[in-house]
Order: structure tokens, then sequence, then C-alpha cells
């Protein structure tokens, strides 16, 4: 894993994750390979995303993405049977994607995706390792209003420009929020 940065805030030193240190902390590691693999079968189909994207219902998407169209995709990451029937939270993540994954690793028994409570027609599947993913049921394309998808895409632009940031200066941590001042 790597390592947290010092910055001075407030006299007193914080640490500042890096952004790989973002994922592998908040992903357990089994979580963390399945992420792997989407984001490489993502990368290879111009879907660009960040892990643990924060979004307004205080909800926390494990992955959020952009495609080359500008359509928002999320996945839902479940590495246990125990966790994928336990998540009652996941149908607040629809109203923030055009498209919505679940991801499992091959060894997940994936028959509870197939019923109605977890909206098959709505959702696609994504089985993931380490190092690649397949896609074995396409997730629907549900159309994000333009005003709610400006919004969503102005945040996820923000928060990846904000990760980059840190990671390049953590002092710029100090100054999360900003004033607003320059504009």
């Amino acid at each position: 894993m790597s390592e947290s940065l010092p910055v001075e805030r407030g006299g007193r030193s914080v640490a500042v994750m890096s952004l790989t240190q973002r994922a592998e902390d908040m992903l357990a590691p089994d979580a963390l390979a399945v992420a792997r693999g989407i984001a490489r079968l993502f990368a290879r189909n111009g879907i660009w995303c960040l892990p643990e994207m924060p979004l307004r219902n205080n909800r926390r998407a494990d992955l959020m993405g952009l495609d080359e169209n500008g359509r928002i995709v999320i996945v839902e990451i479940k590495v246990s049977r125990a966790d994928l029937l336990g998540d009652s939270k996941w149908p607040d993540y629809l109203e923030f994607c055009d498209r919505f994954f679940w991801g499992v690793p091959p060894e997940l028994d994936r028959t509870p995706l197939d019923g109605e409570a977890y909206l098959p027609t709505r959702s696609g599947i994504i089985i993931a390792d380490g190092y690649d993913a397949e896609i074995v049921r396409p997730a629907a394309l549900a159309p994000l209003a333009a005003a709610r998808r400006k919004k969503e895409v102005e945040r996820l632009a923000r928060t990846a420009m904000r990760r980059i940031c840190f990671a390049g200066d953590p002092a710029c941590a100090e100054h999360q929020e900003g004033t607003g001042a320059i504009a």
C-alpha cells in the first residue's frame, strides 16, 4: 500500500491519501482486485473511472466513470454473497448514472442478481479479477436528465482534479473546498 503524505494544516500535521491509497484503504483486497480488472476493461473501451466517488445523497459509488459519449457509469462491487444479499442501498445509485453494473469476482454465485429485486433489466453484470474483466450482462441505458448529467459530470471532474492535485502537492489538501475568490 502507498503511504499517506504528511501536510501541515492549522498548526497540526495531517495525512493526505495518495490516489492509489484511497482505493486500497477503502476497498477490501478482493474488491480492489475486482475494481482493477473493471478499470482495465473500461480503459480499453474509453470509459475512465474513479474509485470511491461520493454522491450527493451521501452514498459512495465503488466506481464511477464517464464514457466517450458523456454517459455516467456506476459499478457496485460485491465480493461475498452476504454483502450482496445484505445491500439495500444500491438503488440509491440509479439516480446518478446512465448505466449501472454489478462488479463481482468469478467465484461469486450471481444467481441472486437475476431476481427481480436486483432489477436485471436495468443492471448489468461484470465478472472481474485483478487482471481483467468481462461484461456478462450489459446494463440498460437509462439516460439521466441533461441538467442532472451536467451536474454529475462536473462533480466527477472536480473530484478527479482534486485527487490529482492532492497527489501532486499534499499542501493543497489544506484548501479542499476553496473560497471561490478568484472567480
